[in-house]
């Protein structure tokens, strides 16, 4: 099957999907669309597909671009554009979540799966609400039981929103500890010379005296570099 007959179904399907759709359903999809041709599109050729169309959309003078994010690939406006339809949405898009739901959340992104439990003894707070709230927005699900541990406590994971939300494709996308670390520190340990200087001490300029002692010479030296008496 020639990439022109796929592209154009690959991008109708991504363009009218709710959720981002992967590789491997592309091609079910592309496929189940063109049943009555012989020649069925292979993972490759989706694949090869799929690199096209991201080439064209990833043109300056397109406002969008197709992205893996969320577990497969959409069609995401570009960044620059952000701001421009914020204002379809109001307050709703630009709503940020709460410094506890952020921490708590990149808790449960990095040390994910996680009981509750473990994530307070982390924060050192309860974080019922935290959680709650995270639930309620479809960052975070229940994953499942400790079976291991008392009374088999919940297990908390991101989600596919969470991935959609952030930008990223899978929990491996996300910048490592160490990472961030050593780019907070180079944030706290930069000066700028324009806005903090150090006065230089000026050196104690030395003598000897007669009996061959070398002291302090409070005289002060003329321009010429000799010493006014």
């Amino acid at each position: 099957m020639e990439l022109s007959q796929i592209i154009p179904h690959i991008e109708a399907l991504v363009f009218a999907s709710d959720k981002p759709l992967t590789s491997l359903e592309l091609v079910d999809l592309v496929n189940n669309a063109l049943g009555f041709i012989e020649d069925k599109a292979s993972l490759d050729q989706i694949e090869s597909a799929i690199q096209g169309i991201s080439e064209k959309y990833g043109a300056e003078f397109y406002s969008f671009e197709l992205r893996e994010s969320g577990g497969g690939w959409q069609f995401l406006t570009k960044k620059e554009y952000h701001q421009t339809i914020a204002q379809l949405n109001g307050d709703k898009f630009l709503k940020r979540l709460s410094t506890a739901s952020m921490e708590t959340l990149s808790i449960i992104a990095y040390k994910q799966p996680i009981t509750k439990s473990e994530i307070e003894a982390i924060r050192g707070v309860n974080c019922d609400y935290a959680v709650q709230k995270l639930l309620e927005k479809d960052l975070v699900i229940i994953a499942g039981r400790n079976e291991e541990a008392v009374g088999k406590p919940l297990i908390y994971a991101t989600s596919k929103s969470f991935m959609d939300y952030f930008g990223i494709n899978s929990a491996a996308d996300l910048p490592k500890i160490n990472e961030v670390l050593m780019e907070e520190l180079v944030k706290a340990t930069v000066v700028h010379p324009e806005e903090e200087t150090i006065a230089e001490e000026p050196e104690a300029a030395l003598a000897v005296t007669e009996s061959g002692e070398i002291v302090e010479n409070d005289n002060t030296e003329s321009k010429d570099g000799f010493s006014e008496s």
